[in-house]
């Protein structure tokens, strides 16, 4: 498993996943003034692609595709990355329905906390998620984030103000590298 930048040419593996996954990924996805289809067709890649990288150009985002044995297999996003006295950003990630359950989106949440906190210089970085996500919930414990609190009706999801947890990890609860540690600790086989 891997992270690398995204590229124009994922739009095809990106399209055929979030359009094959609807069931899997829509529930969990912010609403759109768009359908589904239109917003997930090759036809779009470019533009999501475009500003996805027009950000990462002006150092406010990191958007990676996460590759399973040279498979496009889902992606992360660290956004909203702010220097100076707060070093903090965001984290997103999604992965196809066919990886879930291997550990996938846990081993791309530590290699992607190990990018913020160590060559990004980030001090905090947080995730919102749903409540009843238990498995989403699940990586980011296994993780080291904490619950903060509750952010009422903080998203508008699958067409409905929806509750989000908001949960957050420190460099200081991070000894060494987030992926090390998890493999220290019996919650991750990799290498």
């Amino acid at each position: 498993m891997s992270l690398r930048p995204i590229r124009l040419r994922d739009g095809a593996q990106w399209s055929r996943l979030r359009l094959s996954d609807r069931a899997h990924l829509e529930p969990w996805e912010p609403s759109a003034e768009v359908s589904w289809e239109v917003r997930h067709a090759l036809s779009s890649w470019p533009a999501v692609c475009s500003g996805l990288r027009g950000e990462a150009r002006k150092g406010r985002m990191l958007p990676y595709v996460i590759e399973l044995d040279g498979q496009f297999a889902g992606q992360i996003t660290i956004g909203n990355v702010t220097h100076g006295a707060l070093r903090s950003a965001w984290i997103g990630y999604w992965v196809a329905k066919e990886f879930t359950g291997a550990g996938v989106a846990t081993a791309a949440l530590a290699l992607g906390l190990d990018h913020a906190f160590g060559p990004v210089m980030l001090h905090r970085v947080e995730a919102t998620v749903r409540p009843e996500n238990a498995p989403s919930r699940a990586v980011l414990a296994r993780a080291g984030f904490r619950e903060e609190g509750l952010l009422r009706r903080y998203l508008d999801v699958d067409g409905a103000w929806r509750d989000h947890l908001l949960v957050a990890i420190t460099v200081e609860e991070v000894q060494g590298s987030v992926a090390a540690q998890l493999v220290r600790n019996g919650r991750a086989s990799w290498t």
